[in-house]
């Protein structure tokens, strides 16, 4: 019998899910992986397909509403074929935005973009004036609700905020700032990554003991289409480091430590591999590396998530995308170390109706 989503009778499995990525089994079929599923997309499926009202996100409030709020994310998760839920935020890093129009299928009304020349930190000054997290203020309450009430087979996946270097680059210094504070403010560079390893770290630490928890699934968009956002060595200094720690103190408490890094990190893939240790590595492009020869590249060392390119995602139709999406299952299913899903995420300019043929093709190999 064919499957469809949403499921009528999930059956996730959780501790199989993370076996697979641990390269300890090889699965009939490999299980599916998001980093994220935009809420317009989960609302819009949940109320067209599975007949229940969406409950939207309130900022700040922690009453029932709220509850089925986050209710309403796990049931996507669970009834969409998922073994796991990713939850993200806790840390919330200001900086200057532009914004524009939304366009997509399912529009918010308004997109953000990321301020590419001078950020909110520019020198010492300002570095003092910023208002940076507290870790005596997170409030973990969403994580607490949500790990004490999965579906039955589900786990946990958190993530508190964008990367390592994705919060310097985009929020705090802004791409110019970086490049020439690289060779004018070194001091001043140094301590702004210093300052976002130790509250990420700090933020991980604080949900180790979780109920539920089986993991940390950290983006950090580290590259472009032929190389990496700064040069390698400044990563192997200032990032690096960061990550490795955050996956030695899951290993310590045996949970797995997921990357999202989009761009070309070749250069640094190594790195990753053998000494930061990532279990595995999501974010694809075709243009850069098809997930097809990533995964003869690096599967019997890491496990490979995702792939489905967003472009294709977005451009294919019907039996084209089937095609597409089968040509990589036979690539990377015989084998195992692979889940399928969507070389990002599943934005809101992703038709739902090939989402779901992604969904379905997996759960059907």
């Amino acid at each position: 019998m064919l499957l469809k989503v949403p499921l009528q009778k999930p059956t996730p499995d959780i501790e199989t899910f993370c076996r697979i990525i641990r390269r300890e089994i090889i699965p009939s079929r490999p299980p599916l992986v998001e980093l994220i599923i935009d809420e317009t997309i989960m609302k819009h499926l949940t109320e067209q397909l599975v007949g229940k009202k969406w409950v939207g996100h309130i900022s700040g409030s922690k009453d029932s509403k709220e509850e089925q709020h986050i209710k309403c994310i796990m049931n996507f998760w669970y009834r969409f074929g998922y073994d796991y839920v990713r939850l993200s935020g806790g840390l919330d890093f200001s900086g200057r935005k532009r914004t524009a129009e939304d366009t997509s299928i399912i529009s918010k009304g308004e997109r953000n973009w990321t301020e590419e020349g001078k950020g909110i930190i520019t020198n010492w000054e300002e570095f003092e004036k910023y208002p940076w997290p507290s870790l005596d203020k997170i409030d973990l309450w969403k994580y607490e609700f949500a790990s004490q009430n999965l579906p039955d087979g589900m786990g946990l996946f958190v993530c508190p905020s964008s990367g390592i270097l994705e919060i310097p680059l985009n929020a705090l210094l802004g791409y110019e700032t970086l490049a020439y504070g690289i060779y004018d403010q070194p001091d001043l560079i140094k301590a702004v990554f210093q300052r976002v390893g130790e509250l990420i770290y700090g933020f991980y630490k604080k949900v180790i003991g979780l109920p539920n928890l089986y993991g940390f699934f950290q983006g950090d968009d580290m590259g472009f289409k032929t190389a990496t956002l700064m040069p390698p060595d400044f990563l192997r200094k200032n990032v690096l480091p960061w990550h490795k720690k955050i996956a030695s103190l899951a290993h310590e408490n045996n949970l797995l430590y997921l990357l999202h890094a989009c761009g070309n990190l070749e250069e640094i893939m190594n790195d990753l591999i053998e000494d930061v240790k990532i279990d595995g590595k999501h974010s694809f492009e075709d243009e850069i590396m098809p997930v097809s020869e990533f995964y003869k590249k690096y599967s019997a060392k890491i496990a490979i998530l995702g792939g489905v390119d967003v472009d294709a995602l977005c451009r294919l139709r019907g039996d084209r995308l089937r095609s597409y999406i089968r040509n990589i299952l036979e690539t990377c299913a015989p084998e195992g170390a692979y889940a399928l899903g969507s070389g990002n995420s599943v934005a809101n300019y992703v038709p739902p109706e090939n989402y779901l043929i992604m969904l379905e093709e997996g759960l059907n190999w």
